[in-house]
């Protein structure tokens, strides 16, 4: 059995070449949220995944062997419910709100401009439906949103574990300039950019 303990997000920095003679290993969400895991890659390698707690794999990540080989994740279709507003009336604040309410009962959810997605569940469906949303059983690829705390690892590929007030960073600077009043004192030591 091949040992992995290495993850590329998203293959990032690697020539399209290598990420094409990559072995590739075909797996639902409720494999890919684990951090250890067995698999068989398209050579039929058998495959031990030995990642660190709490790190979830993600379609289009690739993972590292022990002799150096390569293996590019692809997230598998599954059962899950594609959640969209009613063709009729819906508008976008509906599915605002249908996350809103998911978010509440800690659904895996993943969300798209124009969709959501969840794991099957009767309850939860007829709920959808009762706000007026369109509710259809789909095979698709599900990629729910990472933990916002937790340190897991969301849709971008990256882990945010920066200190609070900042949580990440984007290369950029967040300017908050006006005319009020925030109850802390801005300088150094404050604990965000200026």
């Amino acid at each position: 059995m091949l040992s992995i303990q290495k993850l590329i997000p998203q293959g990032k920095g690697l020539a399209r070449v290598l990420l094409q003679r990559a072995t590739t290993i075909e797996l639902d969400w409720d494999v890919r949220q684990k951090s250890r895991f067995a698999a068989t890659d398209s050579q039929g390698r058998e495959l031990a995944i030995f990642l660190p707690r709490g790190q979830a794999v993600r379609g289009g990540d690739v993972l590292i062997a022990e002799d150096g080989s390569m293996v590019r994740v692809i997230a598998a279709p599954q059962k899950v419910l594609h959640i969209t507003t009613c063709p009729a009336h819906g508008t976008p604040f509906d599915l605002m709100r249908a996350a809103y309410h998911l978010g509440n009962r800690h659904v895996p959810i993943e969300l798209q401009p124009d969709h959501l997605k969840i794991e099957p569940d009767h309850v939860l469906a007829d709920m959808l439906r009762s706000m007026h949303l369109t509710v259809v059983e789909a095979d698709m690829a599900f990629e729910p949103e990472g933990g916002a705390y937790g340190g897991h690892v969301t849709n971008d590929g990256h882990s945010h574990h920066a200190p609070a007030p900042r949580a990440h960073d984007h290369g950029h600077e967040h300017s908050h300039d006006h005319d009020h009043d925030h109850g802390h004192v801005h300088g150094p030591g404050c604990g965000h950019a200026h």
